[in-house]
This record gives C-alpha cells, sequence and structure tokens, in this order.
C-alpha cells in the first residue's frame, strides 16, 4: 500500500467510492439478523486491573458532555483480555477510545460540533465547494457515525474504537492519523497513508483477529466481535448474538432496544446542524 501522491481529484475519488460503500454495506446491516442472547455488560477497566494486564483508557467525554462507558459483553471480555495481553507483548499498549453508547451518546456523537463541522466540510470538498444536499449530509453521518441503533453497534456492546501505544514510553503507534480521523484516511485500507501506518494498521487487525474481533473495513480504530458487522465480514451464516441494547449501570438491567431501525436524526435535524455548522465555519474563516 503506497501513498498516491497529493493529488486530490484521487483523493476525492477514493472518498466518495469508500463512503458509497460504506453505505451499502450499512443497508445490508439493517436487514442482518440478530438473535439476541441477553449476554450482561461488563466492565473493561476492572477486567484489565484483575488480569494484571495493561491497558489505556480514553479520559475523553463523547461529545463534550457523556463519560464513556468502557464495558462490553461478558462473552467478548476473555479474547478482549488476550488480544490485549498480545499486544503488550509486543510492545504495545491498547488504548481504548470508546466502547458501549448509550440512545444519546450515539445520537449526540454526530451532532457534536468538531465532528459535524469537519464531516460538513469534506463534504462541502467532495461537492467542488457546492453546499450538499442534507439528505447527502446524512448519507455520511449514516457511514461515519452510525445513525440508527441497529446499525450502531458500539449500542451493542460488540465494539470498541482503539489506538495502540508504545509501552515504553505511550508513544501513539502511527497509523497515519490519530483517532478519531475523518477524510480519505479513515478507511482501513487507504492508499494515503505511509507504508509503516498501512502495516501498523494490518499488524493491529490480525491481533485482533486472532481474537474474533473483526475489523470495520470504513473506519481503521473500530473492532468488534459477535455483532452483524463481524458476522458478515467473516461469511459465518449466522445471525449476530448481540443487537442493540438499552443498558442501566445503575443496575446492570440490559433491554433489547425496539424497533432498533427508527433513525436517532430527523433530515430536520441535519439541515438545522448543517446551518450552525456553515455559520460557525462562515465565522472562524473570517478570524
Amino acid at each position: 500500500m503506497a501513498i498516491q501522491g497529493d493529488n486530490e481529484e484521487a483523493r476525492r475519488e477514493y472518498w466518495i467510492k469508500q463512503m458509497e460503500s460504506a453505505y451499502g454495506f450499512m443497508d445490508k446491516m439493517l436487514e442482518y439478523p440478530v438473535e439476541e442472547c441477553g449476554e450482561s455488560l461488563v466492565s473493561l477497566s476492572e477486567s484489565a486491573r484483575t488480569e494484571g494486564v495493561a491497558i489505556e483508557f480514553s479520559d475523553t467525554r463523547i461529545a463534550g458532555i457523556h463519560e464513556r462507558i468502557f464495558y462490553l459483553r461478558s462473552g467478548l471480555v476473555e479474547d478482549f483480555i488476550a488480544a490485549s495481553r498480545e499486544m503488550n507483548d509486543r510492545g504495545w499498549t491498547l488504548r481504548v477510545e470508546d466502547g458501549f453508547r448509550s440512545r444519546a451518546m450515539q445520537r449526540d456523537i454526530s451532532l457534536q460540533e468538531r465532528v459535524f463541522d469537519t464531516i460538513l466540510q469534506k463534504v462541502i470538498w467532495e461537492t467542488m465547494g457546492e453546499i450538499p444536499d442534507p439528505k447527502l449530509m446524512l448519507r455520511r453521518l449514516t457511514v461515519l457515525t452510525a445513525t440508527c441503533p441497529k446499525i450502531g453497534t458500539h449500542m451493542s456492546g460488540s465494539a470498541i474504537d482503539i489506538s495502540v501505544l508504545r509501552t515504553a514510553d505511550l508513544s501513539e503507534v502511527e497509523r497515519g492519523r490519530p483517532y478519531l480521523e475523518l477524510s480519505e484516511l479513515t478507511p482501513m485500507n487507504s492508499p494515503f497513508v505511509s507504508a509503516d501506518a498501512a502495516r501498523n494498521r494490518t499488524e493491529i487487525s490480525e491481533i485482533m483477529r486472532r481474537h474474533g474481533f473483526m475489523a470495520y473495513p470504513y473506519e481503521f480504530w473500530h473492532y468488534s466481535k459477535g455483532d452483524a458487522y463481524a458476522e458478515y465480514l467473516t461469511n459465518s451464516g449466522n445471525s449476530a448474538r448481540y443487537g442493540p441494547v438499552d443498558f442501566d449501570m445503575t443496575d446492570g438491567n440490559m433491554t433489547p432496544i425496539q424497533n432498533p431501525k427508527d433513525p436517532l436524526h430527523s433530515l430536520e435535524d441535519i439541515e438545522k446542524c448543517m446551518e450552525l455548522s456553515l455559520a460557525r465555519l462562515n465565522t472562524n474563516s473570517k478570524r
């Protein structure tokens, strides 16, 4: 995998092709069968302490509001610990950037000013400087932030976003850009990252896959197991055993989400956010 120079048109063409491919993937995920197994959610930080494995956890908040919930389904924790231990043996430390997301978290991450502004700027670049139709913006948000519970596997307690650090000094292992990059560098196999970054992405994904965690092809940080993404990507022929749930951390109660295809955002929401975003971007450009 090699950098294809600074050909902006090649970058734009690649971005559009990947975004459309990812949207087709999400269409498949909407219809992928789920047979919820009912496994509980378990704290990854507590599991790491118990097992004596070096794992870091992000200290940022979602949308600057929500504390992150570093939990996975109980049936995945052993494999998560094993993958983390293999990274330790390699001289790396896994950093969990995100874990389970509630409905509010999933909704708000799409509308977070920094995320929304970044995606809107990228879509304006995609459309050669034209203000995009809100439907196109919603289409891109669907791919990059998941706009309904059925396709948002963080809401299933089966997915994690990760970075990887060098254990010796906790410097980040190069993957092209840090989490949360939103550009033509974002797809796992982007040709616009260095050879070193591409090798690191591959090696990290191989470690995760050895323990059953599949890489989402359109983001270099997202891995999951036992959900629709993973079952589809492995051609298992099995229904997903983890679907989107509501989770109460106070008592551990977990309930499958009814009507998981219902959108988290309306087109009117996107139109309003676009107006606000364009105003912010216009103000910033005048400074």
